[in-house]
């Protein structure tokens, strides 16, 4: 079973010299690749002790980056500290009523004149 972390303790490894980050819900100790890191050791340091997912999505990294990865895992964000998805909201689903509805109304009005001409 893996150790879970929480959220707290990831912040305070937030120092070139001492570099966590979290990337898809899974905690990285990253301080001893931030000198070999492509992007440079700041690009770490950025985002030491926090959550990292969207700055790693972001750049793109390969399948390798991905892979090397695994040498640095240390364990799981903890439950509790996991973003829940926002359930849809009201507007949302208004939205996409709407478009249906016009959708609807699109065809009715094309197959309507093709039937008069």
């Amino acid at each position: 079973m893996s150790k879970e972390i929480r959220l707290a303790t990831v912040n305070e490894h937030n120092k070139a010299t001492d570099l966590w980050v979290v990337i898809n819900n899974k905690v990285y100790d990253v301080t001893k690749f931030r000198l070999e890191h492509p992007g440079g050791e700041d690009s770490l340091v950025d985002v030491a002790g926090r959550d990292a997912t969207k700055d790693f999505i972001d750049v793109g990294h390969s399948s390798e980056a991905r892979e090397m990865l695994k040498k640095y895992y240390i364990g799981e964000l903890a439950a509790a500290d996991i973003k829940q998805k926002s359930p849809i909201s009201c507007r949302q689903v208004a939205l996409a009523l709407g478009a249906a509805f016009i959708g609807i109304t699109l065809v009715y009005v094309i197959r309507r004149g093709v039937a008069r001409n």
